[in-house]
């Protein structure tokens, strides 16, 4: 019989572990053409186990107090549960429809066939068509041609110093 080595021996103690942690799998036969109800893999931090019965995988490292293991997070099975969510809320939605419409809003009257927020059109004279357009009012004409008197002052401005500092320069 050849000498244990150290990874001969955390790989017994892990099946050890297993056997131990697994309860009553020493005593459930094994699956025919198989070695067990787990395979155990060795990887850096420890072992992965499946469980060849359920699929699981769950991740075993060594700490202080002996081996422990951890079932891995299986996508799998969030995605499971949110298809079938869906499928419930899919059903609901379809057995609302099924029962009949229910608009929220709806009214029995007619609608009116004018828009009350529509603008008069412009009034026409006996067979002329005229188009009346509101003019500014003085207010409205005093502060346009304010503002045109402050650009043009600026712009005079600033023609001058630019006329300065090329003047200088030359």
């Amino acid at each position: 019989m050849r000498p244990a080595t150290s990874s001969t021996t955390s790989w017994l103690a892990a099946a050890a572990v297993m056997v131990v942690s697994g309860g009553l799998v020493a005593a459930q036969s094994a699956p025919d053409g198989e070695n067990g109800r787990y395979s155990m893999t060795p990887i850096p931090e420890g072992v992965l186990r499946l469980d060849t019965r359920t699929g699981t995988v769950s991740t075993c490292t060594k700490n202080g107090a002996g081996w422990a293991c951890y079932a891995v997070p299986d996508e799998r099975t969030a995605l499971d549960a949110e298809i079938g969510r869906l499928q419930a809320e899919v059903e609901r939605l379809k057995g609302q429809l099924a029962a009949g419409p229910t608009v929220s809003g709806k009214i029995d009257e007619a609608l009116p066939k004018s828009d009350q927020l529509k603008k008069a059109e412009p009034k026409a004279v006996e067979g002329e068509r005229k188009i009346e357009i509101p003019l500014p009012s003085d207010q409205d004409v005093d502060r346009v041609m304010s503002f045109l008197e402050k650009a043009w002052r600026r712009l005079i401005d600033m023609a001058n110093r630019v006329q300065k500092d090329v003047s200088g320069k030359i």
